[in-house]
């Protein structure tokens, strides 16, 4: 099942969701949506009646969403492309004779565009009637998008499938105005991938494969009705290390940056204009997991970057589009039957306004798919540090436990899952990460810590906000740390003699920071005839020590036993005195 988690990227989390599941009247299908008391998100899932996966398209116009069964692998199969409305239930079904592959609409999205086998369908989304232009033959799978008022399409062609990933590849087009398909001259090896932009700009990837160890990633300008190269760029180094393993790629809302899924990296930001690295990028997915999509919302706000993960680790996670932007992540881990179990490649998709994301899973098989309706937070509400940091004890020592305590207020509805802060601890040798600890629900809070270096220690509690809460400022506070105590009780006879000599047994407690060594401690006695030393105790495992003594004289003898102290721990002393007889 789902889980939809606010958590940093390193450290996910599990929100303790309960999800309501409702039968979908006349399609047999079940959504399961998140409860509606945590703004940060819904999620409405529907099992897809496909068992290959090929495209998405979404029509913010008439609120559709259009996923393609490719069915690819014999000329006979045929296929099939499901309608979906932006609420998760099933419109229709539109099934074809032969395959079908990519997926693209028009600027209004009263035309959807269909790869075929050996026609470009065009569909009118409003009745769903067709008619069909004869093009090149496909026999692994078309990319389509619409651009600058033409629809491109790639044309594979192999006579054996088991080629297709090799196979040479040509970019072709249609151009709806004069009802024309013209061939670009544009081709390379393997399954090119097309994505459309903002600006009449569209990227063409060439995913990894025997016949292209480095592949390109490529900008056109489609404004002309000729296409025009502008920014391209291989990514593998000199010794032929850092090659592209591209899932999927997207625009940026206002079209200035290139977003890419790359298995072998994670998810690569560059700079539309020369394909660059941009100067920010974003934080690394999480451990194990390998990107596969990634989507801008539309309104700008937000992307979604998908990933292959298995158990508890996220496979999606939804955060701001600006990478500077240190707001939380939304995180989503697939597990299961009900949700499927990873994101498909070029499997996200968002409406126009940014209010929904649609994500395709599938399970480890990949003969199973789910959609996924999620919708981010319309709105972020404050959140800010109030009293200040206290700490306890009142004062610190070194390698004790440190409590340091303070207050978090937000606003907006109670959240489901309490909030988290992240804390620092600096010191003379830097800045230390101590953990994240949870926000309780009247919004208090405890750092736990350990220091272990004497000085000033300045403490920084951070709450770096959630898709439903903007960030607060820092909180500080510097604490002394001192030297841990530590103490020597004896017990000492009252008398003793010349004969039999006294005994004295002791205890030595050491607070803080385990001593490296056994305390050796050192032994003097003072009588009438002066002050002598005598030999050193080595304290036990248990800290207990016996001091065996023959003394010298009769009268009074004053046992004192001393430790130095070290780095971290206070020096110590006891004083026992002992009547001696003859």
């Amino acid at each position: 099942m789902n889980t939809a988690r606010l958590d940093g990227a390193h450290r996910p989390r599990r929100l303790a969701a309960t999800l309501l599941a409702a039968a979908l009247a006349g399609t047999g299908l079940t959504v399961a949506a998140a409860p509606a008391a945590h703004a940060a998100a819904s999620d409405a899932v529907a099992k897809l009646p496909i068992s290959s996966y090929s495209a998405m398209a979404v029509d913010s116009a008439h609120e559709r969403v259009y996923v393609a069964d490719s069915n690819m692998g014999s000329y006979s199969n045929s296929g099939l492309i499901a309608v979906y409305n932006f609420q998760g239930e099933r419109i229709t079904t539109i099934s074809t004779q032969q395959h079908i592959s990519g997926l693209a609409l028009n600027a209004d999205g009263s035309t959807l565009y269909v790869g075929g086998r050996e026609v470009l369908w065009r569909y009118d989304t409003s009745t769903y009637t067709s008619n069909g232009l004869y093009v090149s033959t496909d026999t692994c799978g078309r990319s389509l998008a619409f651009s600058g008022g033409t629809v491109y399409y790639t044309t594979p062609y192999s006579y054996y499938t088991s080629q297709c990933d090799t196979t040479l590849t040509y970019l072709d087009s249609f151009r709806p105005a004069d009802n024309t398909a013209p061939r670009t001259n544009w081709q390379d090896y393997g399954k090119l991938q097309l994505e459309a932009g903002p600006g009449d700009r569209m990227l063409m990837g060439q995913p990894l494969n025997e016949q292209a160890a480095n592949p390109f990633l490529t900008v056109y300008d489609t404004s002309g009705g000729t296409l025009v190269r502008n920014a391209a760029r291989r990514f593998a180094d000199a010794d032929g290390k850092g090659a592209l393993n591209l899932k999927d790629m997207a625009f940026s809302a206002d079209g200035s940056k290139v977003a890419v899924a790359d298995a072998a990296y994670g998810t690569r930001l560059l700079n539309t204009g020369d394909l660059s690295d941009a100067g920010t990028g974003y934080q690394g997915l999480p451990s194990d997991a390998t990107a596969s999509a990634v989507a801008f919302g539309g309104d700008g706000k937000y992307i979604a970057r998908g990933a292959a993960a298995t158990g508890a680790t996220p496979d999606l996670l939804v955060q701001p589009a600006d990478p500077a932007d240190a707001t939380t992540p939304l995180e989503f881990a697939f597990e299961g039957s009900l949700d499927g179990d990873r994101v498909a490649p070029r499997g996200l998709e968002w409406s126009a306004d940014g209010s929904r994301l649609f994500a395709v899973t599938t399970n480890a098989a990949g003969n199973q798919f789910w959609l996924h309706v999620i919708q981010p937070p319309a709105v972020q509400y404050d959140a800010r540090f109030t009293g200040g940091l206290t700490h306890s004890p009142a004062q610190a020592v070194a390698g004790e436990p440190l409590a340091v305590r303070g207050k978090l207020e937000q606003d907006g509805p109670a959240p489901t899952e309490p909030l988290k802060v992240k804390a620092t601890r600096t010191d003379a040798t830097g800045t230390h990460d101590v953990g994240t600890f949870t926000v309780k629900a009247d919004g208090t809070f405890t750092v736990l810590d350990e220091p272990d270096l004497l000085g000033d220690a300045t403490y920084t509690v951070s709450f770096l906000g959630d898709l439903t809460h903007r960030p607060a400022e820092d909180v500080t506070t510097t604490v002394s740390v001192g030297k841990a105590p530590t103490s020597i009780a004896l017990t000492a006879p009252e008398e003793g003699s010349l004969s039999t000599g006294v005994e004295i047994t002791g205890t030595f407690t050491a607070q803080g920071k385990a001593l490296p060594d056994r305390a050796v401690l050192k032994v003097t006695r003072t009588d009438r005839l002066g002050t002598g030393t005598l030999s050193s105790v080595t304290v036990g495992a248990d800290g207990t020590f016996t001091i065996n003594d023959l003394p010298r004289t009769r009268g009074d003898a004053t046992y004192t036993v001393s430790w130095p102290g070290d780095d971290l721990h206070t020096a110590s002393s006891a004083e026992a005195t002992v009547y001696v007889r003859r």
